[in-house]
């Protein structure tokens, strides 16, 4: 009886795991507005299934970008431990985060939505994701590859409105932009 709870517990794990993965694949592909049976369908599961896993559109959402930013946390802890100068992993960090915005279609519109239930991924980015680049500033600046006055919330707003995409504008342009913006965070010599 046990085996059975068991394994229905990893079968559970296993849809929402697959559920997750599906989601953030078709809102690179189609934005956070796409139709969940595009999810459900790359995660070979049922509309019942993530509507189990996931009652609203907005919790759906909110665990994807949960677990990426969960990941960039996890990036900035990494690269503190690593033998790197702290600009360069400064830098790194930074190209993962663009490498976020930039993929992420309908992250702007979903941080933006009068949905009380997406509010808590602004929240979630500033508590998690701020903290984290601040780390990488603070060791940048104690080493001198950074300038004191850089300020982890401002540095990740810059690199956020440089990460608008648009006709004519396209995720080459963000890297290059923000390439530039990461050279200007230099201390003046």
């Amino acid at each position: 009886m046990t085996e059975s709870i068991g394994a229905r517990q990893a079968g559970v794990r296993r849809n929402r795991e697959a559920l997750l993965a599906a989601a953030a694949a078709v809102f690179v592909e189609q934005g956070v507005q796409a139709p969940i049976r595009d999810i459900a369908g790359r995660a070979g599961v049922g509309l019942g299934t993530v509507y189990r896993h996931f009652p609203s559109r907005a919790e759906l959402v909110t665990a994807v970008y949960r677990h990426q930013i969960e990941e960039c946390v996890a990036l900035a802890d990494a690269l503190r431990q690593e033998p790197v100068a702290p600009g360069e992993a400064l830098a790194r960090w930074i190209d993962a985060f663009v490498e976020f915005l930039v993929t992420k279609h309908g992250l702007g519109v979903a941080l933006q939505s009068e949905d009380p239930s997406l509010h808590t991924l602004h929240t979630l980015m500033l508590d998690e994701l701020v903290p984290a680049c601040a780390a990488l500033i603070e060791a940048g600046v104690a080493a001198g590859d950074i300038d004191p006055e850089v300020t982890a919330y401002t540095l990740m707003r810059a690199v956020g409105n440089l990460c608008i995409l648009g006709p004519g504008y396209e995720r080459a342009h963000a890297r290059d932009m923000v390439a530039r913006l990461l050279a200007g965070c230099r201390p003046t010599r």
